[in-house]
C-alpha cells in the first residue's frame, strides 16, 4: 500500500494532524512483531491487525514495520498478554478479558456482563477517562493498551439442546470468555475458556455442550451450527466486545512521539473498520445460518433476570476483594447509567420505532 494513496483514501494523515515534514524529522527504522490471539481465517478480528500494519507502514514510508503473526505462530492464543509483558513480542492483539485469572480488572478492557454497548464503550474509553484508567492498571503488567476495534453486541451462543429455562443450564459445559463465565457459573454452568481454533474440536468431541464466540459471520466460519443447532440471543455478557492492541510499555515509551501518534491513529482507524465490517457482514451470515438449519431462539426471560442479579452480586464481591476492580467499575457504571438514560430517548427509541415500523409494515398503511 502506497503512503500517499492510503492517506488520500483513509484521510488518516489529515485527521491526526500528521504532516509529511513532521514525519521526515524523526523516522528511525523500527520493526516490531505483533502476536494475535486469532487465526488468519477470521478476517474480521485478525484483519484489524493487517489493517494496522499496512497503515503504519504506508504512513511512515516503510520505516515503521509491524509483522503480524496468527495465534500459535509465536505463542498460544491465550498467552499473548504474557508475551507482551515479558518482551517476547513488542505488541499483541487479544481480548483483555481472557486474562482475568491474573486480575479481574482485566475484564474492563473488553467488556463486562450487562455492561455498555459498543458506542458507549467508545465514548467511555476515548472521551470519559476510561482509557486512562485502564492504562494506569495495565502499567502494572508492563503493558500499554490501544483499543483495537469492537464486535458490537454478541450472540448468546450455540447449544446442542434447546434451553427452555434456567434449569436447563445446570451442569452445562460451555466455552465462554471473561466474567460471563463467572456469572453463568453461579447459575450452574461449567465455564471453559478456549482459543478460537480449539473451540470446534471440543464441541465436536462432546467436551462442550455449548459455545459462545462472537456473532453470525465469525460463527459461520467456525462451523458451530453443524454440531449445536440452537442459536441464542442476546449475549448479556457481551453487549459489546472491545479488542486490544497490547504494547510492551518499555517499547511504547521508546517510540518517537510521531510514531506514537501514527500508531494511535491507525489503531483507531483499524477499530472503526472492524466494527463496520461486522455490521455489514453479520446480517447476511445470519440469513445463511438460518437457511442452513440453525434454530434462532431468544434466551428465556428467567435466565436474563437471574443473570442480572448474579452479575450485580458478582461485582459487589469483586469490588470488595480488589481495589483496582472497584475503581474502574465505579467509574464505568456511573458513566453507563447516565449514558443509558440518554440512550433511552435517543438511539434506543429510534431503533425500536424503526424495528416496529418494519415488523408491522407501516408502509402498507
Amino acid at each position: 500500500m502506497k503512503r500517499r494513496s492510503f492517506l488520500k483514501g483513509a484521510g488518516v494523515g489529515a485527521a491526526a494532524g500528521i504532516a509529511s515534514p513532521a514525519i521526515a524529522q524523526s523516522t528511525p527504522t523500527v520493526t516490531w512483531r505483533l502476536a494475535s490471539s486469532y487465526p488468519k481465517s477470521l478476517d474480521t478480528l485478525y484483519g484489524s491487525c493487517t489493517y494496522l500494519s499496512e497503515a503504519v507502514s504506508a504512513i511512515t514510508d516503510g520505516k515503521f514495520k509491524i509483522q503480524v503473526f496468527a495465534a500459535g505462530e509465536i505463542v498460544p492464543a491465550l498467552q499473548v498478554a504474557d508475551a507482551v509483558t515479558n518482551g517476547t513480542v513488542e505488541m499483541g492483539h487479544s481480548g483483555s478479558y481472557f486474562y482475568i485469572g491474573k486480575d479481574t480488572a482485566f475484564a474492563f478492557g473488553t467488556v463486562i456482563p450487562w455492561g455498555p454497548n459498543s458506542r458507549q464503550m467508545q465514548a467511555w474509553l476515548f472521551h470519559a477517562g476510561g482509557l486512562e484508567l485502564l492504562n494506569e492498571f495495565y502499567a502494572k503488567f508492563n503493558i500499554y493498551n490501544l483499543p483495537a476495534g469492537n464486535t458490537g453486541a454478541q450472540m448468546g451462543g450455540w447449544f446442542r439442546k434447546e434451553i427452555k429455562s434456567a434449569a436447563d443450564l445446570q451442569g452445562l459445559k460451555m466455552r465462554i470468555g471473561g466474567l460471563g463465565g463467572n456469572v453463568l457459573q453461579k447459575m450452574g454452568v461449567v465455564p471453559q475458556q478456549l482459543g478460537a481454533g480449539d473451540i470446534y474440536p471440543a464441541l465436536e468431541r462432546g467436551v462442550l455442550d455449548a459455545v459462545e464466540f462472537v456473532g453470525p459471520y465469525d460463527d459461520e466460519k467456525l462451523g458451530f451450527a453443524r454440531v449445536a443447532p440452537y442459536y441464542y440471543y442476546p449475549g448479556f455478557w457481551d453487549g459489546c466486545a472491545e479488542l486490544s492492541f497490547f504494547i510492551n510499555l518499555e517499547k511504547w515509551n521508546s517510540l518517537p512521539p510521531t510514531y506514537q501518534k501514527v500508531l494511535k491513529t491507525c489503531a483507531m482507524a483499524a477499530g472503526h473498520d472492524m466494527q463496520a465490517k461486522y455490521d455489514a457482514l453479520n446480517p447476511a451470515a445470519l440469513k445463511r445460518l438460518i437457511a442452513g438449519g440453525a434454530q434462532l431462539r431468544p434466551l428465556p426471560n428467567d435466565i436474563l433476570r437471574a443473570s442480572y442479579k448474579h452479575t450485580k452480586d458478582l461485582y459487589a464481591e469483586m469490588s470488595a476483594a480488589n481495589p483496582a476492580f472497584k475503581k474502574i467499575y465505579d467509574h464505568l457504571w456511573a458513566f453507563q447509567q447516565d449514558s443509558t438514560r440518554f440512550w433511552q430517548i435517543s438511539d434506543l427509541s429510534f431503533d425500536l420505532m424503526s424495528a416496529t415500523a418494519l415488523q408491522q409494515r407501516w408502509a402498507d398503511g
